[in-house]
């Protein structure tokens, strides 16, 4: 007959196997037969980017793929000075409607533009004329040459403040037709207003005035695609139409 007491103390090595001995159990690796848990740093990101919100935090917000602009793209899409977007090249003005950038009006038509010179002309000469006659004779040669240093400090100072303000002369406003900044079609800036109207008028009060303008306007004529002159490049602007 055997005298062992189950409910005694278990010998030292037998009985139950210890635990760091038992053998591997079915279903994963642990006793309770579940899968080990994985590990975080193999876990794939949370959908939507880093923030783990929706759409608008995901490729589009970063890569430009659902409608964010991609890092370093001009968000707007203006051409810069001299350079064109496509279909609004040289090629482009043959077409109507077409301006120097998308949504700008077409460019103004030589007549118009000439006239509207005219029309401002006439109208800075008469107020200079007004002024110097009641002190010198306009039918000597002081008389004259006072009126026209008048007429050209009137022009510097009229031209600029009314293509600053609005981007259109008296004349302009009848010829429907304004001056607008080349990148944008906006209003020009104050400085860019009085630099048109410095280089247009100064070269023509250091040297012989009538040649200047021919020579400044003739650049217009032949220049591509923007039909700007001499002060128009300086200033990077261009006269479209109103209408």
């Amino acid at each position: 007959m055997s005298t062992h007491d189950p409910s005694g103390p278990q010998p030292e090595g037998g009985g139950q196997p210890s635990s760091d001995k038992q053998p591997p159990q079915p279903g994963g690796g642990t006793p309770e037969g579940r899968p080990s848990d994985p590990d975080p740093s193999s876990a794939p990101p949370p959908a939507g980017g880093p923030s783990g919100g929706g759409p608008a935090d995901g490729p589009g917000a970063y890569g430009g793929t659902y409608g964010g602009p991609t890092y370093g793209q001009n968000p707007y899409a203006q051409s810069p000075y001299d350079q064109p977007p496509p279909g609004y090249g040289p090629a482009g003005y043959g077409t109507p409607g077409a301006g120097p950038v998308p949504g700008m009006p077409p460019l103004g038509t030589w007549p118009k533009r000439i006239l509207a010179r005219f029309i401002d002309y006439l109208l800075v000469q008469a107020v200079a004329v007004i002024i110097v006659a009641p002190f010198a004779s306009l039918g000597d040669r002081s008389g004259s040459a006072g009126s026209f240093w008048l007429a050209c400090a009137i022009w510097l100072v009229y031209d600029a403040l009314m293509v600053g303000r609005d981007g259109q002369s008296l004349g302009k406003k009848a010829m429907h037709i304004r001056v607008a900044m080349l990148i944008d079609g906006n209003v020009p800036t104050q400085s860019a207003a009085w630099t048109r109207s410095a280089v247009f008028i100064l070269p023509a009060v250091l040297c012989c005035a009538a040649l200047w303008w021919v020579i400044d306007g003739l650049f217009g004529v032949f220049d591509k695609p923007y039909r700007q002159c001499i002060h128009d490049k300086a200033a990077k602007t261009v006269v479209v139409t109103t209408l």
